[in-house]
């Protein structure tokens, strides 16, 4: 094995035992000359692993001193969102529920700044992407239950709306923040798109906004957009709270439409 590949193992056992809790805020770690009996690598792949752990803000090195465990909800950043929704092979029900809210509570404003900021190019792509959402939710014979390629189609579109949105927005801050969203759901659309199927294929909603954003209205598009997200994460919580269930299990949805384990 690489040497990145020996230190890619220790720090993914590590930063699954601190996610997990195993490793709780303000453990002690044990020392170099432990861990790499502990994982049968040398020193260099440790301290790279434990350089890793600290730049994701799970681990405070103290040259000379301990090193301890952090509290990641006050020390890390959106890029381990990833790791905290997907689990031991299951989806984290609470993280699947703080991203869709964030999503709902970005996405209204980014449509405002879309409207005042609007771009010519912006608009015209933003109808035409649309126009493609409601050919495809015409498509089935059941409009309600949509099947896996229909729904892998409207959320790729989907996903490319939200993003022009937020490019048309011109705010850093949230490019990068729908980037760590984009890399943290949507590995998981198989599981999440059957969960958002109303929102999916409101495109009245969606003429509605694009409009709204092409005239430059500021306060409609924001309305259109939380409607429209609002009801996506409605779905999703409606469809988790039917049981007392902390996690979901990836399944192929012929086997089970709502995957809820």
């Amino acid at each position: 094995m690489s040497r990145s590949s020996v230190s890619d193992g220790a720090f993914v056992q590590l930063r699954d035992e601190i996610l997990s809790g195993r490793l709780g805020a303000d453990v002690p770690l044990p020392s170099e000359r432990k861990l790499t009996e502990v994982f049968g690598v040398n020193r260099q792949a440790v301290r790279e692993a434990m350089k890793r752990l600290d730049q994701a803000g799970l681990v405070e090195i103290q040259h000379g001193g301990t090193t301890r465990v952090r509290d990641f909800r006050r020390s890390a950043g959106l890029d381990l969102l990833p790791h905290l929704l997907m689990r031991d092979g299951e989806v984290d029900i609470a993280v699947a529920r703080s991203v869709m809210e964030m999503r709902a509570c970005i996405g209204p404003d980014a449509a405002r700044l879309c409207a005042i900021r609007v771009v010519p190019t912006v608009a015209e792509r933003l109808a035409d992407i649309v126009a493609r959402m409601a050919q495809v939710t015409n498509d089935p014979d059941d409009p309600d239950d949509p099947d896996d390629r229909v729904l892998a189609n409207l959320g790729e579109l989907d996903w490319e709306m939200w993003e022009l949105i937020v490019d048309g927005a011109d705010n850093i801050a949230y490019r990068l923040a729908f980037n760590a969203l984009r890399r943290t759901a949507s590995p998981l659309d198989e599981l999440l798109l059957p969960l958002r199927v109303g929102e999916l294929t409101n495109t009245a909603n969606r003429r509605v906004l694009a409009a709204a954003i092409t005239g430059g209205r500021a306060d409609r598009a924001e309305a259109a957009a939380r409607k429209l997200l609002t009801l996506g994460s409605s779905e999703l919580a409606s469809a988790l709270s039917a049981d007392d269930r902390k996690t979901l299990r990836p399944t192929r949805r012929s086997a089970s439409r709502s995957a809820v384990r």
